[in-house]
């Protein structure tokens, strides 16, 4: 027991050192992420000094980027399982070493996700009062209460996952299935548990009616599996031109497979809510003329939605047409998907469904400037995550960072010039 303790020891040890070497390109690029997360740490003390008062949120609409940015992010986190899927039920040899980059993925856009809930509260220091035990969690009555078990039980899951895998790859053992398979399949479903609990978040307040739709779920779990597997294209093709890891062409033309069905789903459905707010033209229809047209003069989202439905529908074209088999627009296809989506189901969601309030006020909410920085510093925070992830990861699975090698203090693992691989 001693003996495993301190092998494992070890092992955290020399994945700690590995993530502080790297090349010229590498420094830069850590360096501007710390430096975009030290000015948002610097906008969100301000924000906990004179509260939420620094932000663009108001009485009448309590939720803003913080809650958009969140809800985009569950979504990248939850496609990860589009990764799996393919590899432990259809046996697809072609993405199979490309998992633990997903599950990785997965667990920075969680450690996003609870940060971004972190600064939306206007006193985190009472927090504690949804620790079970300790305050009260109103489980299984409250869907918060729901959300925070999803949460952070997909994060354990995948943590346990990436890290038992990485820990063998690095003794150069086989891994136990039974120590990781059921844990697979469970995070599968725990995976579309994570987007659903989070639709419902908004499905169950039945007074904002903008929200209060069933087909709001699907919506979140089409829209998650488009923009996740996209963004992990991009990933992918950044980790093949500054690394020697081999990643194929049909590995991301697989991936670009599951997008462009989610994103014809994602927009047939999009298509769907709108028929059902316009067509019976009902008292609850002024939030969806709000956001795509316009209300009494106020027409703040109306710019951004018809940009998102743009993109949206660009990005489905660009897909189904053969085109999309060249990778340079596929990663066209992948921004405009991204770019779409978030703004789709981030400002296009959150905001219209606080607009009108039920006493028939239109405010209209703008992020404020100390606003916009904090969620900058999130992101660089969660890219800088990731980035430390696959800096460890990489020369674990190309077996230069292993038990064997334990007496070289750094193994050469520096990343390729980008001229030696065109």
């Amino acid at each position: 027991m001693i003996k495993a303790a301190k092998n494992y020891l070890t092992f955290l040890a020399r994945c700690g050192r590995i993530a502080f070497v790297g090349d010229w390109r590498y420094y830069a690029w850590m360096g501007a992420l710390t430096l975009v997360c030290l000015v948002g740490l610097n906008a969100y003390a301000k924000q906990l000094v004179h509260g939420l008062i620094t932000t663009g949120m108001t009485d009448q609409v309590s939720w803003g980027v913080y809650i958009a940015n969140f809800t985009f992010m569950v979504g990248v986190a939850a496609a990860a399982a589009m990764l799996v899927i393919p590899v432990y039920i259809y046996d697809n040899e072609e993405l199979h070493d490309l998992v633990i980059f997903g599950e990785l993925l997965a667990v920075a856009a969680i450690i996003m996700c609870l940060l971004f809930v972190t600064v939306d509260l206007g006193r985190p220091d009472r927090f504690w009062h949804m620790i079970p035990g300790v305050g009260e969690f109103n489980f299984p009555g409250s869907m918060l209460s729901w959300d925070v078990v999803v949460l952070n039980g997909y994060l354990l899951l995948n943590v346990h996952i990436c890290g038992y895998l990485l820990y063998c790859r690095y003794q150069n053992r086989t891994p136990s299935k039974w120590f990781y398979i059921p844990f697979v399949f469970i995070a599968i479903g725990w995976a579309i548990s994570i987007h659903t609990v989070t639709a419902f978040l908004y499905v169950g307040l039945g007074g904002r009616h903008f929200w209060n739709s069933a087909i709001v779920g699907p919506r979140f779990i089409a829209s998650a599996f488009t923009a996740g597997p996209a963004l992990i294209i991009l990933a992918l093709q950044v980790i093949r031109k500054v690394t020697e890891y081999r990643i194929t062409d049909k590995a991301l033309l697989t991936l670009r497979s599951i997008v462009q069905v989610s994103m014809i789903i994602n927009v047939f459905l999009l298509a769907n809510e709108v028929f059902k707010e316009f067509y019976s033209k009902t008292a609850h229809v002024a939030s969806a003329e709000y956001l795509y047209f316009g209300l009494h003069g106020f027409s703040g989202l109306v710019g951004w939605i018809w940009t998102a439905v743009a993109f949206n529908l660009i990005a489905m074209v660009i897909l189904i047409l053969p085109v999309s088999r060249s990778l340079k627009w596929l990663d066209v296809a992948c921004v405009l998907a991204i770019v779409g989506i978030w703004i789709e189901k981030g400002m296009g969601l959150v905001i219209p469904g606080f607009i009108p309030t039920p006493l028939g006020e239109i405010v209209e909410y703008t992020p404020s400037w100390n606003e916009t920085l904090v969620c900058l510093g999130i992101w660089a925070f969660g890219l800088l995550c990731y980035t430390i992830f696959l800096r460890m990861a990489i020369p674990i699975l190309q077996g230069k960072l292993s038990k064997s090698s334990e007496t070289q203090s750094v193994p050469d693992t520096t990343p390729a010039p980008i001229t030696s691989q065109v």
